[in-house]
Parts: C-alpha cells; structure tokens; sequence
C-alpha cells in the first residue's frame, strides 16, 4: 500500500478551507444579524448539493437522444440525487482524506489458488472510495489490492506501472490471474493497461462500474490531461478502441445505469461485446455501493468464476 496519497492531503485542505470558511461567516454574522449567519451557511453547505442537481439536470438534457436508454422518471432522479448526496459526504468528506488507508490490503501467504481481485478508482478519488468492498472481502479472507491512481491529474497512461505492478504482486501471491473491479476512469485506466502491456490473458475479467468507455458530455469542461482524455468520443479514446481491436481481450462486464450524473449520455459506459448491464435509477459513486451490484460481483467473485449472465 502507498505511504501517502496525494488526493488525500489536497480534500482534507479543501475541506479545512471549507469550514474556516463557514466558521468565519457565523462568527463574523452571528452577533450581527442571525438570520443572515444561518443563511449564508445554508447557502455554502447547500453548494455540493445543488452541484449534484445541475449534474442532473444536464443528465437528462444530453441523454434524451441515447437510444435503448430508458428515460429517468422524476423519482428515479430524486432518488438518485439524494443517494448522490449521501455517498458524497461518505467518500469526499471522510473515506478519501482521512481513511484511505483503511482497510489495508489482503495479500494471506495461504492464498494460493484463490481468486484474486485488483480494485481501480476513478477521477479525483484514492483507494478509500473502496473501504466497504475491501471490508467484505478481507471478512472471507480473499486476496485484493485498492491502488492509488496518482499523480491525480496525469494522462491516463502514465498510471499502467502502478496497475502493473498491483497484477504482478496478487498474481505471485494466489496463482491466478486476478479480476479487475474498476469505476468510472479506472475501467479507462485497466483497458490502457490491456493495451499497453498486451495483457488480455493475464486477468479473469474486467469488471467496469460507470466507467465512460466512450467518453463523458462532461469531459468538456476539464483542462486536466487525463479529464481531456475523457471527452465525448476523444481522440484518445477512439485510438484505445481500435488497439483494442487487434488485441486478445478478456471477459468484460460493464454496470451503467440511466442516472448517471457524471458519465451520460448512459451508453457510453457500455462496451461492444461486453456483458453490459443496465441498472436503473442510481447515480455515479451511489451505483458502486447499491447491494445489488456489489452482491452480484462479490458473490461471482468469492465462488471464483466469471460473472454469470443474468
């Protein structure tokens, strides 16, 4: 496991700016006038929020031309926005800047011939957005690995040593090639990885949660070098998919649902000849943690075969 993380020091001081900031706004206000201390701290804990809700917005503006997509109901996008908001606190506000080191990973000296799994996260994240998959696995003593994608703004490639060197170690320690869980960037981040070191046949399965195989509508708007690899239809991306074409490739899943607030239209999450999975009514990070999806991977994962088809 990685001695420090880079995305963990830069969320634990953009949430103590954060707080400073709402501390020094009731201070300042609250002898004055209570009515505007409350209502500007309603107001700068409403940001992350109301943020999430013009992702939603956007969502349904952009996906209404996705064909074989069905169209969120308006309860399926509340839903999906409160459990959003809820997983953002979770991972932004507690797992990622101050537990991304727990749990550690599983590597047992018995774990010869046992299913091995390598968990990969996504944009703006560090190995504490796993902590609640890593916690089941090492219940049921099964090998697994959560890296940390960093430098956190790199090109995608530049992230292959760090999957390289996770495959070799829990390879070496059960026998077997390992499965790949991945969200969001990180099935980006594994298919990079496939391509570059022609590793096809050395892992089980590629299993992708969100991830946006063809690029995101939002990617628009980043100027980082691996968000600038994520735009709609990219350049980048339309390469990997042509490597990727003469290349053997292994079993692949991909979850996607038709509420994602970050990767839409919801089809570019998909992946030609995949198992693609649609599930409705949940958001980006609220999809990696709804029972139904981490039970389905988890128990084809323990049993050691591929994911079944439903």
């Amino acid at each position: 496991m990685p001695r420090s993380s880079e995305l963990a020091r830069l969320s634990r001081a953009t949430g103590a700016l954060q707080l400073a900031v709402l501390i020094g706004w009731l201070l300042w206000w609250a002898p004055r006038s209570t009515v505007t201390a409350v209502a500007g701290a309603l107001v700068l804990l409403a940001i992350g929020p109301v943020t999430l809700a013009v992702e939603f917005v956007l969502l349904v503006l952009v996906q209404r031309g996705d064909p074989g997509i069905p169209k969120p109901t308006l309860r399926e996008l509340a839903r999906s926005w409160a459990g959003e908001t809820r997983e953002m606190y979770r991972v932004f506000y507690w797992r990622q800047p101050l537990r991304w080191r727990d749990p550690p990973d599983l590597l047992p000296q018995d774990a010869q011939g046992r299913q091995g799994v390598v968990f990969i996260h996504g944009f703006v994240c560090n190995r504490g957005f796993w902590a609640p998959w890593l916690r089941r696995l090492r219940a049921r003593g099964q090998p697994c690995i959560a890296i940390n994608l960093e430098p956190v703004f790199a090109p995608i490639g530049d992230y292959t040593p760090l999957v390289e060197d996770a495959v070799r170690r829990i390879t070496a320690c059960t026998g077997r090639p390992p499965i790949l869980v991945c969200h969001s960037m990180g099935g980006i981040v594994a298919r990079s990885w496939l391509r570059d070191m022609r590793a096809g046949e050395r892992i089980a399965r590629l299993v992708t949660l969100c991830s946006p195989h063809h690029g995101t509508w939002l990617g628009r708007f980043s100027r980082r070098p691996n968000g600038l690899q994520m735009r709609l239809q990219s350049t980048w991306l339309r390469q990997l998919e042509a490597d990727e074409a003469a290349l053997p490739q292994p079993p692949r899943t991909c979850w996607y649902t038709n509420c994602d607030n970050i990767v839409f239209p919801a089809s570019t999450a998909s992946l030609p000849g995949a198992d693609n999975r649609l599930v409705r009514g949940f958001a980006h990070v609220q999809m990696a943690f709804t029972p139904a999806v981490m039970d389905a991977v988890l128990d084809a994962l323990s049993a050691g075969d591929p994911v079944p088809s439903r």
